[in-house]
């Protein structure tokens, strides 16, 4: 068996770019775009959560030790939004903001309309 070389052994990350990845998907697939648009305020919820952390030069680990819990039970709380499951508490969010720096603000804005079917439009 031949050997291999130190550069076939070096791991070679593959680009992706998650956020045109979904753009293109969700024009081309009716199906993705449904399910992707269903999710729209749990990603817009996790965008704000990294972008406060990011702002504030924080680690998961820096959140978790000023909110007073485990870098474990905060990577739960990041990722929760995203999948749906156990969505953190108005209260677990106010203790991120605080750790952040930052206020927890929450509004309600006028919906898109969205489409059921082919050129069918519903209230969102």
């Amino acid at each position: 068996m031949a050997r291999k070389t130190e550069t076939e052994d070096r791991y070679q990350p593959v680009a992706f770019d998650p956020k045109a990845y979904a753009a293109k998907k969700r024009k081309t697939d009716p199906a993705f775009r449904e399910a992707y648009d269903v999710l729209d305020d749990e990603f817009a919820a996790l965008a704000s959560l990294l972008n406060a952390r990011k702002d504030a030069g924080l680690t998961q680990a820096d959140v978790a030790e000023r909110m007073g819990v485990s870098q474990p039970v905060l990577a739960r709380i990041e990722s929760s939004l995203g999948s749906r499951k156990h969505s953190p508490s108005l209260a677990t969010l106010r203790r991120y903001a605080d750790a952040c720096g930052k206020k927890l603000v929450i509004q309600m804005v006028p919906a898109k309309p969205r489409r059921k079917r082919a050129g069918e439009l519903v209230a969102a």
